[in-house]
């Protein structure tokens, strides 16, 4: 898309995903000459968000976490089964490619689900504490 502001030079590309669950992406990633600054928001940027309602922004300073959130923005940018480009004549068309399908919802939901730590299965009951070992409460 060509910004309508001609101080900006360059196009800016933008997708829009519709799948099965509402949501948006509201991480906002800066390079800020090279230190990078990552922010989580109530809102994305509408007149409708900005204008008329009471919104939060703030910075993720915890390194882990603005990793984890820039993993989840990566999967999303990479989808190709639901995304579409967002233009000015409003064609919208899907975002195709030869690459292996990213459905962005089902990836995130793997990525998350493979973070979880799962309890540990275990085969024999453990020993008994002998009697006279017991703490009397």
């Amino acid at each position: 898309m060509m910004p309508q502001n001609k101080k900006f030079k360059k196009p800016v590309t933008a997708i829009s995903i519709l799948d099965e669950y509402l949501e948006h992406a509201r991480i906002y990633i800066f390079h800020n000459q090279g230190k990078e600054k990552v922010y989580i928001s109530s809102a994305d940027w509408m007149v409708r968000n900005l204008d008329h309602r009471v919104e939060a922004t703030c910075p993720v300073l915890d390194p882990r976490i603005r990793k984890e959130l820039k993993e989840i923005l990566d999967i999303q940018l990479s989808d190709n089964v639901k995304a579409r480009w967002l233009d000015n004549n409003l064609e919208n068309l899907y975002k195709k490619n030869q690459s292996k399908k990213v459905r962005s919802q089902i990836e995130i939901y793997q990525y998350l689900n493979q973070k979880i730590v799962k309890p540990a299965v275990q085969t024999e009951p453990a020993p008994a504490t002998p009697v006279d070992q017991m703490i009397p409460i």
